[in-house]
């Protein structure tokens, strides 16, 4: 978020598809398995793509006026209903109602902020919730190539698709040192390692069952700011930790 002091919100979310589609492309020269895919793997890469660049472009325009707590909040209504979807027995039905638990006691939600600002964290929402299924199907959409491939393949879609909106304000920071390295340290950190984490369970793991794991992130972050940061947690993050492995480790995924 410091970013945006320097960059405008479609700039930072250029920098971001752009740095990480020339990662791909230097690493796994990835349009290879894109021409080398039958045609439904490469309409569901083109699919990602385009959700790739929008996904993004609503989260920076929801968190530069809310709450990232609130954004985020609000984006795991969608893995909720995912996993809720795939749910299929009691026991995993009781694990989400556990992991929602724990994910509102970590949130510090606050409903206050422009009703624009709304709109743009309600269509991340449903954005990312097509990342999960358009990434899950990736991941299994052509076993001849590596999903990390099909990926990178994804990313460079979505840096064309992005370019025509988020170029001109990107293009001060190209001659910005330390916006540029920021910029370049958030698609290394946010789009590349992530994603390809995501490609590396998706393909193991059914959909709901990822979808539900989703929820460790806001419990991960709890823990990485004791470690890192010497934040230590109030007594509810701690609930909510703690709510959170337990619905997790509740879980089974459906035969």
């Amino acid at each position: 978020m410091l970013l945006f002091a320097r960059v405008p919100v479609a700039g930072v979310a250029w920098l971001r598809i752009v740095s990480a589609a020339l990662v791909f492309a230097l690493w796994r020269r990835p349009w290879r398995a894109f021409l080398a895919a039958a045609r439904p793997a490469q309409a569901t890469m083109l699919a990602l793509g385009g959700v790739f660049a929008a996904m993004n472009y609503c989260f920076y325009r929801a968190i530069a006026e809310l709450p990232l707590g609130t954004v985020a909040a609000i984006e795991f209504a969608g893995p909720v209903a995912l996993a809720l979807a795939g749910a299929r027995s009691a026991r995993n039905l009781a694990a989400l109602v556990l992991t929602v638990g724990g994910v509102y006691l970590l949130m510090e939600v606050r409903f206050a902020g422009a009703q624009h600002a709304f709109a743009w964290a309600f269509a991340n929402a449903v954005l990312f919730t097509l990342y999960i299924v358009l990434a899950h199907a990736v991941s299994r959409s052509d076993p001849a190539t590596s999903p990390i491939d099909r990926l990178g393949a994804a990313m460079i879609v979505a840096g064309v698709v992005i370019s025509p909106f988020g170029f001109r304000d990107a293009a001060p920071a190209l001659f910005d040192p330390i916006a540029l390295g920021a910029g370049i340290a958030v698609g290394v950190s946010s789009s590349v390692i992530p994603y390809v984490f995501d490609q590396l369970a998706m393909s193991r793991l059914p959909r709901s069952t990822y979808a539900l794991f989703v929820a460790l992130l806001p419990a991960t972050a709890v823990i990485i700011g004791v470690v890192v940061l010497r934040q230590m947690p109030s007594a509810l993050d701690m609930l909510g930790v703690l709510l959170v492995a337990a619905g997790v480790a509740f879980h089974r995924p459906p035969a």
